[in-house]
């Protein structure tokens, strides 16, 4: 099979379902056609607990070709309230960071061209989670501020790329009718807003080769047919090389 740029996404359920509902994950997919390969690695449910152990057959140091990219995402369900009965995803926070740390140093020691980008928890709807899933998530906005912000620094401190997701959310007006299928959980419009930092955080960055969409080379485009042939048939396209309509908004 041909070799292509590999590109993970690893996290809970907020990767798990990035396909869905016009999801982050399934524009990305889209983007990268014929230029990378996105690889979904989505747990729902997960907590940074779970990530550490399968941290090392997802991503084995000795795999014949590492992934370009990691897009790693973990904290909110760590972040919900620890229950009496102890059954809940609850992490507490010193035990999140250090969680986070071993997964960056793990994924860090792959290769020296794989990348990695670190996805803070999101802010959540509190309202509407209760509306949808009533009182047993017990998941606030104000922890996942918490959560969010020691996630940022932890990448600070190991110079990994982050995007503030808690923030991020948060700069639309209408943010808590419009981000969110359950409160928690993206819509459309909220998973624009990630494919915008994703892409602004992968275009400024000063990796070597860059790993942005307009950046990467398609395969085989000298076999691609032309197609819209002028009426003269002097001018023609190449179809590997169309901007379409939904894509030019990614820049």
């Amino acid at each position: 099979m041909v070799s292509r740029p590999q590109f993970v996404l690893f996290g809970s359920s907020i990767v798990q379902f990035s396909y869905s509902y016009q999801g982050w994950g399934a524009i990305l997919t889209d983007l990268y056609a014929r230029k990378a390969d996105i690889v979904l690695r989505g747990y729902a449910g997960w907590n940074s607990r779970c990530a550490l152990q399968v941290l090392d057959q997802v991503f084995p140091k000795d795999a014949a070709v590492q992934p370009s990219l990691v897009i790693v995402y973990f904290g909110g369900n760590d972040s919900v309230e620890p229950h009496p009965s102890g059954l809940s995803a609850h992490v507490p926070l010193p035990e999140y960071v250090e969680n986070m740390r071993k997964i960056a140093i793990h994924l860090k020691s792959l290769s020296e061209k794989t990348r990695i980008i670190f996805l803070s928890a999101p802010a959540v709807n509190e309202a509407q989670i209760t509306e949808i899933h009533g009182n047993g998530l017990d998941r606030s906005n104000d922890s996942c501020r918490k959560y969010s912000e020691a996630c940022i620094q932890l990448c600070q401190e190991l110079g990994v790329k982050v995007i503030d997701l808690w923030t991020t959310l948060q700069q639309r007006d209408d943010w808590l009718t419009a981000c969110f299928t359950d409160g928690i959980h993206l819509s459309s419009e909220g998973s624009k807003l990630v494919v915008k930092e994703i892409l602004k955080v992968v275009k400024e960055a000063e990796w070597e080769p860059n790993l942005h969409w307009r950046s990467l080379p398609i395969e085989f485009p000298e076999i691609s047919p032309y197609i819209f042939v002028g009426p003269k048939g002097e001018t023609a396209v190449n179809v590997s090389q169309l901007d379409l309509e939904w894509q030019t908004q990614w820049h």
